[in-house]
């Protein structure tokens, strides 16, 4: 209409307006359409004469019945008359019945977040395969989140969710914070929480009392009553995912370069919650001075071969320990073994494979003096296998059991992990003796020790003889010294 205002023809101003020459006309004339709602049927409802009479009764009993299934319903008693065309039909049906007649549903009132009231923990599986080492590393992440200001701290944990994990990994969070919140909650977690029963476990309600905490938890299957942990998972992972295509690799040299990994992701989330952090700290409990127990205790015996079992996985100790009774401290990741009051060893703590029911731990330097003593007891020892570190010497023992007679093939090896052991050089002399194996010119353990590991050479003592005249003033009087001085 401007266009035609401006002197411009229909035809012209119809196209500078992107419309045809006959709407422009209608337009023009006031013919056009207002855009009223419609409000009638163009084509008749195909479920119309079986809605009311057999649909809504079926609905009525069990409102979560879906359009699909209310489809089958129809194809088994009017064959032929309902098709696949007549599903888009019943679920709007069904969609507008619910709205109007359905059953009341599930309100969530949001709550107010007090500063310093409430703190929450969980685990979680990361999305990314993480590997020590170049080996596969099964873990799980736990997460203390505090509500207010979301400040968050993350620890790995191994094994499952375990009272151990929780407890180091809150004591842990709580330690940083320097405080505690008034209220710890959780989901139904079997270290917290004894589900058959209903009652609190009473290592964890310990726990919360030793930091004046009410433990809480949310009602089973209600995940939204967690959703302030339960999303930070997702934020947390995403984050971390991110900065492992930034470091182009999720391997790392240990756990504990894993962990300061993750503090740093942590650290970065943390700092976009500063202010709020910074309000809620002075709404924390002070934290007592002692430390809560955050371990399992158990008391085994050493046996005769100088091995423990734990939860069915069985560890070397040092051979010293044979016959005696140990307590052993059990956290999710590490073994710490006492003798009585006196702190001993620490074990890493290792899981049966999942598909296991049991599994081993072997570290050779606890038991290589003794069977330097009788190498030949290594061919048929149930643990020979495990003894050996690693895949290098694994194959280093294929090749000399292979070109070597049985009982050289046994003093070699066994020769070669005593001096690892001595002179603690296990990974140098795997791979000098690599290179060696793979240039067919393996050593005897004779060469090793003068090629690989040469001793000292002894240098010679400088002394001056006495002359023998000197040996008479030992047969003089004690009067004649001085004519000889």
């Amino acid at each position: 209409m401007q266009s035609r205002q401006r002197g411009l023809s229909q035809i012209t101003a119809a196209s500078k307006t992107d419309i045809s020459v006959r709407s422009g006309r209608r337009i023009e004339k006031g013919q056009h359409e207002t855009g009223t709602e419609r409000h009638w049927r163009t084509r008749q409802d195909p479920v119309e004469a079986v809605w009311i009479s057999d649909l809504v009764p079926l609905l009525q009993q069990d409102p979560s019945l879906t359009g699909i299934t209310l489809l089958e319903y129809l194809e088994d008693h009017y064959p032929g008359q309902y098709g696949n065309q007549h599903l888009r039909t019943l679920q709007r049906r069904v969609k507008r019945w619910l709205a109007i007649a359905g059953p009341e549903k599930v309100v969530i009132f949001l709550q107010q977040a007090i500063a310093g009231q409430m703190g929450l923990s969980d685990f979680t599986h990361p999305d990314t395969a993480i590997s020590i080492q170049g080996k596969p590393f099964k873990h799980l992440l736990y997460q203390f989140r505090l509500r207010y200001s979301g400040w968050r701290s993350m620890k790995v944990v191994q094994g499952g969710e375990s009272y151990s994990a929780l407890a180091d990994g809150l004591q842990r969070a709580l330690r940083t914070l320097g405080g505690s919140p008034r209220e710890h909650r959780t989901d139904s977690l079997s270290a917290a929480y004894n589900n058959p029963v209903n009652v609190w476990t009473d290592d964890y309600e310990a726990l919360c009392r030793h930091y004046k905490m009410d433990p809480t938890r949310n009602n089973v299957g209600v995940t939204h009553e967690n959703g302030a942990i339960e999303a930070a998972h997702g934020s947390f992972k995403r984050r971390l995912s991110q900065h492992l295509k930034l470091r182009q690799s999720t391997d790392f040299a240990s756990v504990g370069a894993y962990q300061d990994f993750i503090d740093q992701v942590a650290g970065r989330l943390n700092r976009r919650c500063q202010k709020r952090f910074e309000e809620e700290q002075s709404g924390l409990q002070p934290l007592p001075q002692q430390h809560f127990v955050d371990y399992k205790e158990v008391s085994v015996r050493v046996t005769r071969a100088s091995t423990i079992e734990v939860r069915r996985v069985l560890y070397t100790v040092p051979s010293r320990l044979i016959g005696e009774r140990l307590r052993i401290h059990l956290y999710h990741d590490r073994l710490v073994c006492h003798l009585g009051s006196q702190r001993l060893v620490t074990l890493p703590r290792v899981y049966p494979a999942p598909d296991k029911t049991r599994a081993r731990r072997i570290d050779y330097r606890h038991v290589i003096v003794s069977l330097s003593a009788k190498p030949q007891a290594f061919r048929l020892s149930q643990l020979r296998d495990d003894l050996l570190p690693g895949e290098a010497y694994r194959r280093l023992w294929a090749y000399v059991d292979e070109h070597l007679s049985g009982r050289e093939a046994c003093k070699w090896i066994v020769g070669v992990l005593r001096l690892a052991y001595d002179y603690d050089c296990e990974g140098t002399l795997a791979s000098q003796l690599t290179l060696a194996m793979e240039q067919h010119r393996l050593p005897t353990l004779q060469q090793i020790q003068s090629r690989f590991l040469p001793r000292g050479t002894i240098r010679p003592v400088q002394s001056a003889q006495h002359r023998l005249e000197a040996y008479d003033r030992l047969l003089e009087p004690a009067g004649q010294e001085a004519h000889y001085a």
